[in-house]
């Protein structure tokens, strides 16, 4: 089963689920911003991705200026709760099959998984 964690407003998201589609895999497509992943589950596509939680960070969203994050040093389990607390925060889309987790930019990278 391969699950992307997907923004429909995005071109990069539309372009990553659009080529696991064309694999003939129907995904399990999660839109993180309804429905965001726990902190658990973030822990664990973070440790898939082998990316610490500030890789994860869009660094141009508002909320990354307002919440002045570039300044703070924030522990993993803080940087997590950030992210679950504001997901658009999260870089997207990701997805993930079993153990491993690509981040779909580009898009083509998901061809790494299928």
């Amino acid at each position: 089963m391969i699950k992307i964690y997907h923004n429909p407003r995005c071109g990069k998201s539309r372009q990553t689920l659009a080529l696991i589609e064309a694999a003939g895999i129907e995904p399990q497509v999660i839109e993180y911003l309804k429905t965001p992943p726990t902190a658990e589950e973030l822990d664990s596509i973070l440790k898939k991705l082998k990316m610490e939680p500030q890789d994860l960070m869009r660094k141009g969203e508002d909320i990354y200026r307002e919440l002045k994050l570039e300044e703070r040093k924030l522990s993993r389990e803080a940087a997590i709760a950030v992210m679950v607390e504001h997901p658009k925060l999260m870089e997207r889309p990701i997805v993930v099959k079993g153990r491993q987790a690509i981040l779909g930019r580009p898009p083509e990278n998901v061809n790494e998984l299928l």
